[in-house]
């Protein structure tokens, strides 16, 4: 193969571009493998989409609907900021006849809104408000590979893994919450040739900076002395300390870690054990290491004798733990971003990985809610999780019941060996 990608240049024929990667397309769907020059992000999509055993023919599914939709939505972060998209991108999908579309951080579409022909077109492919368009569900597309990278992404044309997909193009960008980092979810907007542009691409992800700004705004300013720490789905903590940001390296978020979980401090001896499972480790190393903690954060916030922190510190694993507490399952759900600290090896770390995780996904088996089992079964920590894709089996509606039971078939089989 030679020319299976045609770079989207101003001026470039959209009819050559679809053709070269419809043959790119079929070489994967029939080899099973993608030949360069395909974009690497696409590449890398088409990969993730067929691990997950999304069938090209396939659809989105439609989760959420009606009551169920409105009530989620309008308790989302992103509800905040909806005029401003409007504002920012109306005309614009209007008078191209495109759409808008806003989806939460598991690819699950809030708002679809724009010009009624396209919305038309577009509901007869489920891109509607409640259908979830993750990767492992819709394969590439722009919302669902945006948040997959955590990076603003063009899909166009054939590029989409599924084909009813392939007539359309759409450019999306991840937002953020600008006070913690997370991730709320993406704005994109979706069209036809039109968007085949790298203007289309600087235009959404101008839009998500703006978004976050406009947070930012209307975020209540931080109480004097207070301190959050972010520590869910990243290894570099981050730190907020009146209104301050700092990202940690990764034993200084360990160290912080333990210590947000032991107000009442710790001798020296014990926070070796803690946090190194290398038992040759010596005091002066986790002496240096705090001390350089120290410097960052300022005397008047770490102390010694026993090492502990002198004001409450807001975590997000607790936040988690919180609502679970109250049964507030839901809210749990939507406030975890993943599991803590993921490649640490502490041990106190370790166990509190396992214990948060074990407690939401035996909260969220429980509850047996479809939507939030889907939430994990799709996420890069829960794609492996059989206890759950039994779960989820086990309450889905006949006709999205097939994809699922055939994940749980195959994680039998895998950890039977």
């Amino acid at each position: 193969m030679t020319d299976t990608w045609v770079a989207l240049e101003e001026g470039a024929d959209p009819a050559e571009r679809r053709g070269a990667l419809r043959r790119a397309y079929e070489s994967f769907a029939s080899a099973g493998r993608v030949e360069r020059p395909v974009r690497s992000v696409v590449a890398d999509s088409w990969q993730r989409s067929a691990r997950a055993r999304v069938r090209p023919e396939g659809t989105a599914s439609v989760e959420l609907s009606d009551d169920d939709l409105g009530a989620y939505r309008d308790a989302h972060p992103l509800a905040r900021v909806m005029p401003l998209f409007r504002e920012l991108m109306g005309a614009y999908a209007s008078d191209g006849e495109h759409l808008i579309a806003v989806c939460d951080a598991h690819g699950r579409l809030l708002w679809v809104e724009g010009h009624a022909a396209t919305r038309k077109r577009a509901d007869a492919m489920n891109f509607v408000p409640g259908a979830r368009w993750s990767e492992a569900v819709a394969g590439t597309n722009a919302p669902g590979t945006a948040i997959a990278v955590d990076r603003p992404v063009q899909v166009f044309a054939a590029e989409h893994f599924l084909r009813p997909v392939h007539p359309w193009t759409c450019a999306a960008a991840p937002i953020h919450d600008p006070r913690t980092g997370r991730l709320l979810g993406a704005v994109d907007i979706t069209g036809g040739d039109r968007l085949a542009h790298p203007h289309s691409l600087a235009f959404v992800g101008a839009v998500a900076r703006a978004a976050e700004s406009g947070l930012a705004l209307l975020a209540p300013p931080p109480a004097p002395g207070s301190v959050q720490l972010s520590v869910l789905g990243r290894d570099e903590a981050l730190l907020v300390v009146d209104g301050r940001k700092a990202r940690l390296s990764r034993r200084h978020s360990e160290i912080l870690t333990v210590l947000s979980n032991r107000p009442e401090g710790i001798c020296g001896d014990e926070l070796l054990i803690e946090l190194y499972e290398d038992e040759s480790v010596t005091p002066v190393t986790l002496r240096a290491e705090l001390f350089r903690l120290r410097g960052l954060l300022g005397p008047d916030l770490l102390r010694s004798r026993p090492y502990r922190l002198t004001a409450p510190v807001d975590t997000d694993f607790d936040t988690v733990t919180r609502r679970l507490a109250s049964g507030a399952v839901t809210g749990a759900m939507s406030a975890y971003a993943g599991p803590l600290l993921p490649s640490s090896l502490s041990p106190a770390v370790v166990r509190m990985r396992r214990r948060l995780t074990d407690q939401l996904r035996a909260a969220l088996i429980a509850r047996g809610d479809p939507g939030l089992l889907a939430d994990w079964a799709y996420s890069p920590w829960g794609e492996d999780d059989l206890a759950v894709w039994r779960a989820l089996a086990g309450v889905l509606p006949g006709r999205q019941r097939p994809a699922a039971l055939a994940r749980v078939h195959e994680l039998d089989a895998w950890q039977r060996g």
